[in-house]
């Protein structure tokens, strides 16, 4: 075990031509020791993340509409442009040290996880309880306060998904880090607590039981059938929309409602694999 503190500082970024497997439980900061801590559930075999109360994190809502009814009204955040030195540090823009930015990856200002805490290189298997070390970010996706995802272009998402993998392939050559989510939580519902549109990057030290899970059974698949499951899929029953690098489906067997996949034609293990061209495609 050591310490250090990992995932700051700018990064050059290449030039560019949803539900989790964690739960996270927010509480009263009476302790003395405020920091967040992993604790894995026997019972149900799947980890938690308590992180001090942020109750009182920063907000920029100002009703409950999920849109931004009037966007004339809204005033500008931390996350909009002009005002970068009230953020977070930064960790790279798009384009690379430009003042007219179109994406910021910065630190989360409400982050769950620490990268100041103890960095676990190999989490024994029985253990209950983990400090909270893990790698937060925040992608700001357009430096207007009043754009949404859906009013940005298929290239300016696409722009976007190149910076979520550029930002995953710094983190997976971190030894400590051994799984990474990319979300996004639309409106204050969701969990949001700031209307301009961003998405979150999460960086954690262990593998969600969940995800183990279905790893394994798609081991068990391909040892029994000699086959990737995903690949098998028969998507024309299924099928939502097709483009030249995807194709959307309603599962087989949805776990909730509305649930989509969106599948590589080509077979892929890494979602970091995607790149420019396929960003787009990928819209």
């Amino acid at each position: 075990m050591r310490t250090k503190s990992v995932g700051g500082g700018k990064r050059r970024c290449p030039s560019l031509s949803v539900s989790s497997p964690l739960s996270i439980i927010t509480q009263e900061n009476d302790d003395e020791d405020p920091s967040p801590q992993l604790r894995k559930s026997v019972i149900w075999n799947r980890w938690i993340i308590f992180s001090q109360d942020n109750g009182k994190k920063a907000s920029d809502f100002k009703g409950k509409s999920t849109f931004n009814t009037n966007p004339s009204r809204n005033k500008p955040c931390v996350f909009c442009i002009g005002h970068e030195d009230e953020c977070t540090p930064e960790i790279f823009r798009v384009p690379y040290d430009e003042t007219n930015w179109k994406i910021r990856v910065v630190e989360n200002p409400n982050a769950v996880l620490s990268r100041d805490l103890p960095v676990f290189i190999d989490v024994p298997e029985f253990v209950g309880v983990l400090d909270g070390f893990g790698i937060h970010d925040v992608v700001i996706e357009s430096p207007v306060h009043s754009d949404q995802l859906l009013d940005l272009s298929p290239k300016e998402i696409g722009e976007i998904f190149v910076a979520f993998t550029s930002r995953i392939q710094e983190l997976v050559h971190l030894e400590s880090i051994k799984y990474i989510q990319v979300f996004k939580n639309h409106g204050e519902k969701a969990g949001g607590s700031m209307s301009h549109s961003h998405s979150q990057i999460l960086a954690l030290p262990i593998i969600p039981p969940s995800v183990s899970a279905r790893l394994g059974n798609m081991k068990d698949y391909f040892y029994q059938t000699g086959k990737c499951c995903i690949c098998e899929i028969q998507s024309e029953d299924l099928l939502i929309d097709s483009s030249t690098y995807f194709f959307s489906l309603v599962p087989f067997a949805a776990s909730f409602p509305f649930e989509i996949w969106i599948i590589p034609r080509n077979h892929s293990a890494h979602f970091h694999e995607l790149d420019a061209e396929m960003g787009v495609d990928y819209m």
